[in-house]
């Protein structure tokens, strides 16, 4: 796909699938707003990330086209709303539902990368990431709760995978020629200022919150953001968009034994069994997907 990375890719996948696993948990102990969250996520994502970027790799900015900048801020939006979207459901259904719903984004970049992009996937590990997927059903089929209540959030989770998969698509499209800081330079600070002039267009506060808060959302930014999502846009310059997708199906696994501890919503055996089908087919996928050499 391009030089060849200092670091395995999938080993990458994987650190960043820990890193993100922790977001539910985060969104749910924090007492604020749901759109505060995102916004306070990625404007402390892009402060911490914009000295770095301004004064060690300008020219890769300076070298930027306006369609690449433009590309790039509409992939700043996706993930905005993502965020917001995804952030909400958690408040309506359980940690469980929510984040399998998201993880179904494989399907949307599976066949968004085909039309796109036409990559292929082989029929094994085709196998492995539809293996991975049932698994996921399996986890959200035991804790789906009836109700309009439950559905919108549901709903609203389902959303934040579409939005999502348009952020992964376009990073797979510009990430082939355009370095990872001038990328999440424009990504992460679009995001941010879309949420920005979104609280205050809602006269949603900005303040005050508990210290708690605060340390959840550099928690957020930190962690999740910076140790998740620029990972995975680092990796999607040299594997598949179809193939990060299908990895991240982890993060729930992650997420329910999260949810478990601190939160004491406990995994039911049907959850376990699809735990074991996610695994056994992340394994399947990835190893597949590495010896066709993508």
């Amino acid at each position: 796909m391009s030089e060849k990375p200092a670091v395995n890719p999938y080993l990458a996948i994987m650190a960043g699938v820990v890193a993100v696993s922790f977001s539910a948990l985060f969104v749910r102990l924090s007492s604020a707003p749901p759109l505060i969250i995102a916004t306070y996520r990625l404007l402390f994502t892009f402060l911490l990330m914009a000295p770095v970027t301004l004064s060690r790799y300008r020219g890769g900015l300076a070298a930027l086209g306006r369609r690449d900048v433009a590309l790039a801020a509409l992939s700043g939006l996706f993930l905005a709303l993502h965020f917001v979207t995804w952030f909400v459901s958690l408040n309506y259904t359980t940690v469980a539902s929510s984040v399998v719903l998201v993880t179904i984004q494989p399907v949307f970049v599976v066949i968004g990368s085909y039309f796109l992009f036409r990559e292929k996937v082989p029929r094994l590990a085709l196998f492995g990431g539809l293996l991975a997927l049932c698994g996921s059903f399996i986890i959200g089929a035991g804790d789906f709760r009836i109700g309009w209540q439950a559905f919108f959030g549901d709903l609203l989770a389902l959303l934040a995978a579409v939005f999502v998969s348009g952020y992964m698509l376009i990073g797979r499209k510009l990430r082939g020629g355009m370095s990872l800081s001038a990328y999440t330079f424009v990504v992460y600070g679009s995001s941010a200022l879309a949420l920005v002039c979104t609280s205050f267009a809602s006269r949603t506060p900005f303040g005050p919150y508990p210290a708690t808060d605060w340390v959840l959302f550099l928690a957020l930014a930190v962690v999740c953001t910076i140790g998740g999502h620029t990972i995975f846009n680092w990796v999607i310059r040299y594997v598949p968009a179809s193939n990060v997708a299908v990895s991240i199906l982890g993060e729930p696994l992650g997420a329910i034994v999260w949810a478990s501890i601190f939160l004491r919503e406990y995994p039911t055996g049907r959850q376990m069994v699809g735990a074991g089908c996610i695994f056994a087919g992340l394994y399947l996928f990835t190893r597949v997907s590495a010896r066709k050499g993508n």
